[in-house]
């Protein structure tokens, strides 16, 4: 892998050039202040954070275009992600895949078999029984106590709730499974989290 390249997602080539600009994109963002100093391990993590980005995307958009999905119909992004919650379940790279509309119609379209089922919905009702409660208005505007709904007034939000984190973990590990099919890294640009590079180094 010649120098000039930091990755390559089958045929396609992800440049030094590119990780640059998308570099320049970050500090010139309204979060360049918490960024690392240029030229330390931790830029240079950011670098290998932003070619896991670049890569990723190459490789929903390849898949897009071989499932011909319509993005017409895609889900919002906030639809998939309503929270921070969400984006730290489905990962920072998946996360910033869903900023593009055919990424979102992939996602509808590899996760459409998920399904939950009753007793998922009667187990996590068992053990979070005041996750979906609510609070009983009273004379005046005062609130009752918060108390645990019943199983099929919560039913609909569990069963709403357990289908989105599932699908999720879905998208996640298939987006996992076709990146790792797909991309070759190059020395430098390995995943920040891979041991055997050098900035990968555990600190207390």
């Amino acid at each position: 892998m010649s120098a000039d390249v930091a990755a390559t997602v089958g045929a396609q080539v992800v440049t030094v050039a590119d990780v640059d600009r998308a570099e320049r994109v970050a500090r010139a963002g309204d979060r360049a202040g918490a960024l690392p100093r240029p030229g330390t391990g931790e830029a240079r993590q950011l670098r290998r954070w932003l070619t896991q980005v670049l890569t990723a995307r190459r490789v929903v958009a390849a898949e897009a275009a071989v499932l011909a999905v319509d993005d017409a119909d895609a889900p919002t992004q906030v639809q998939l992600l309503p929270d921070e919650v969400a984006r730290m379940e489905i990962g920072s790279v998946a996360a910033a895949t869903l900023s593009d509309p055919s990424a979102r119609a992939v996602f509808a379209h590899v996760t459409s078999a998920v399904r939950v089922s009753d007793e998922e919905v009667a187990d996590y009702h068992a053990r979070n029984p005041s996750r979906f409660a609510v609070r009983r208005a009273r004379a005046g505007g005062w609130h009752g106590a918060l108390t645990g709904a019943a199983l099929e007034d919560a039913r609909p939000a569990i069963a709403a709730h357990l289908l989105a984190a599932a699908r999720r973990r879905v998208y996640r590990r298939w987006l996992d499974e076709r990146c790792a099919a797909l991309v070759v890294l190059a020395p430098g640009y390995e995943h920040p989290g891979d041991p055997r590079q050098p900035d990968n180094i555990h600190r207390h």
